[in-house]
C-alpha cells in the first residue's frame, strides 16, 4: 500500500473497535480508559455548573442593581441645568423613554431612640412608579406631601412599619430662639419596599418633590438629576448625550457600578482556568491509557505495518482513539451538567442567604457563549492529548520489534 493513499476507514474502524474492547491480559488499559472517560465528564459538568452559578449570580446582581440605580441618570454640572425646560426637549425626541426628575438630600433618620444615616429621594410618586418596580409595589394610598416610602430594613431597624412615623433630621439649619438647630420634620410611612439588597433597604428613603420644595426652599422645575428608564440603555446612552447642555452628563447603572462587575467578570474568567485543570488533569489519562495500549501493542502493529498498513493509518487509529474517549466524555459531562444545572434549578437544595446575595434561590443561568467556551476549551486539550501517543505509535519500528520478539 502506498504512503501517500488515504486510511482505509473500513481498516482502521475495526481495529478501533478492537482496541475498545475489554482486554483480559491487560485490564489497567481499559481502567486508565475509563478514568480518563470519567475524568472528562465531570470536569465539563463541573464547568457546566459552576459556569452557570457564576452567570446566574452575575445576572441576579445586575436586576437588583439595575433596578435600583436605574438604566439610565442624568446629572447637573452647574445649578439649575436639569429643568422642566431639558426633560420636555427630551420627551419630544424620545418618546419611548420614561423619565423621573429627582431631589436628594442626606438624612439622619430616628424612631424610638435609633439612629440611621440615610439617602432620601424627592420623587414624582406617578413617574417613579413607571420606572421603578420595587417603587411601585410598596406605594400606599396616603395624600400628604411628608409621607416616605422606606426600605424592609429600615423599617426593621427604625421599628417603623406601615403609617408608623419617623423623624429626618436635615443638614440645613433652623432659627430655635436666639440659636439654630438641624432642620426636623415627621414623615409618615407610606410604605415598605423590599428590593432584595439590604444595602439599599437600609439607605434609601422615598418622598415626595413637594417635600423638598416646602422644607428645603427647593426651586420647582429645578432637579438634582433626571432617572431614565430604557430597554437599551447601552444603545440609547449615546444618542441622549448629543441632545444635553454642555453641563450635563449622563451616566449608565454599569458605569456606576462597573469596578464590582468587572471583578465579578474577573473572577469568573479565573474560575474557568482553574476548573479547565481538570480537565487537564483527566487528559494526562488519555495520554498514559493510549501509550500503554501502544506499548501492549507493539507486536500488532508491527505485524501491521509489515502486512501494509502505513504509518498514517496506524496514526489515525490511536488518533482517533483518544478522540472517542474525550468525545465521549464530553457528551456524558454535558448530560451530566444538564441534569444538575436541572437540579439546582427546580428543588430549593441550596439555601443563601438573602440579605447578603438578594435572594434565598441558588441562581444558575448557563448561556450558550459560556457552553461553547467549556466545549471548545476540552476539545482543544483532548486533541493535543490523543496526539503524541499517536505519533509515537506510528514511529514503530516492525523490524526492532519483530526481532526482539
Amino acid at each position: 500500500m502506498s504512503k501517500t493513499s488515504k486510511p482505509n476507514k473500513k481498516f482502521v474502524g475495526h481495529i478501533i473497535k478492537h482496541y475498545l474492547k475489554y482486554d483480559k491480559e491487560n485490564p489497567f488499559i481499559f481502567i486508565s480508559a475509563s478514568l480518563a472517560f470519567l475524568g472528562i465528564s465531570m470536569g465539563v459538568m463541573v464547568l457546566m455548573i459552576a459556569m452557570g452559578i457564576m452567570n446566574g449570580t452575575q445576572k441576579e446582581f445586575s436586576k437588583k442593581l439595575f433596578v435600583m440605580n436605574y438604566p439610565l441618570t442624568v446629572l447637573p454640572l452647574e445649578e439649575e441645568a436639569v429643568n422642566d425646560n431639558l426633560i420636555s426637549s427630551l420627551k419630544q425626541k424620545f418618546p419611548k423613554l420614561k423619565f423621573s426628575p429627582y431631589y436628594t438630600t442626606q438624612v439622619i433618620t430616628r424612631n424610638e431612640g435609633m439612629v440611621q444615616g440615610s439617602l432620601v429621594y424627592g420623587v414624582d410618586y406617578h413617574k417613579e412608579a413607571q420606572i421603578n418596580s420595587i417603587f411601585k409595589s410598596a406605594v400606599g394610598d396616603g395624600d400628604s406631601k411628608f409621607r416616605a416610602i422606606i426600605g424592609e430594613g429600615l423599617s426593621f431597624e427604625m421599628n417603623a412599619p406601615k403609617d408608623e412615623k419617623i423623624t429626618l433630621y436635615f443638614s440645613e439649619q433652623q432659627a430655635i430662639g436666639f440659636g439654630t438647630m438641624p432642620l426636623q420634620k415627621r414623615f409618615v410611612v407610606d410604605g415598605v419596599f423590599k428590593s432584595g439588597l439590604k444595602a439599599y433597604d437600609k439607605a434609601i428613603i422615598y418622598t415626595t418633590l413637594e417635600a423638598f420644595e416646602k422644607l428645603l426652599k427647593r426651586k420647582k422645575g429645578v432637579y438634582d438629576g433626571l432617572h431614565i428608564y430604557s430597554q437599551n440603555p447601552l444603545e440609547e446612552i449615546a444618542k441622549i448625550k448629543e441632545e444635553l447642555p454642555p453641563l450635563v452628563v449622563i451616566e449608565g447603572w454599569w458605569q456606576q457600578n462597573g469596578n464590582f462587575f468587572s471583578a465579578m467578570e474577573m473572577e469568573k474568567k479565573a474560575l474557568f482556568l482553574v476548573l479547565l485543570l481538570i480537565i487537564l488533569v483527566a487528559s494526562l489519562n488519555i495520554i498514559s491509557s493510549l501509550l500503554m495500549t501502544v506499548m501492549s501493542r507493539r507486536k500488532e502493529i508491527a505485524l501491521m505495518r509489515t502486512l501494509g498498513a502505513t504509518k498514517q493509518e496506524i496514526k489515525v487509529i490511536f488518533f482517533r482513539l483518544g478522540i472517542i474517549i474525550g468525545s465521549a466524555g464530553i457528551v456524558a459531562g454535558t448530560l451530566f451538567g444538564a441534569f444538575g444545572i436541572w437540579i439546582l434549578k427546580t428543588f430549593d437544595i441550596i439555601s443563601m442567604p438573602e440579605d447578603v446575595y438578594g435572594t434565598t434561590k441558588l441562581p444558575v443561568d448557563l448561556t450558550l457563549e459560556d457552553f461553547g467556551f467549556i466545549i471548545l476549551g476540552t476539545t482543544i486539550i483532548i486533541l493535543f492529548s490523543a496526539l503524541y501517543p499517536a505519533k509515537k505509535a506510528s514511529q514503530t519500528d516492525p523490524l526492532s520489534v519483530l526481532r526482539n520478539e
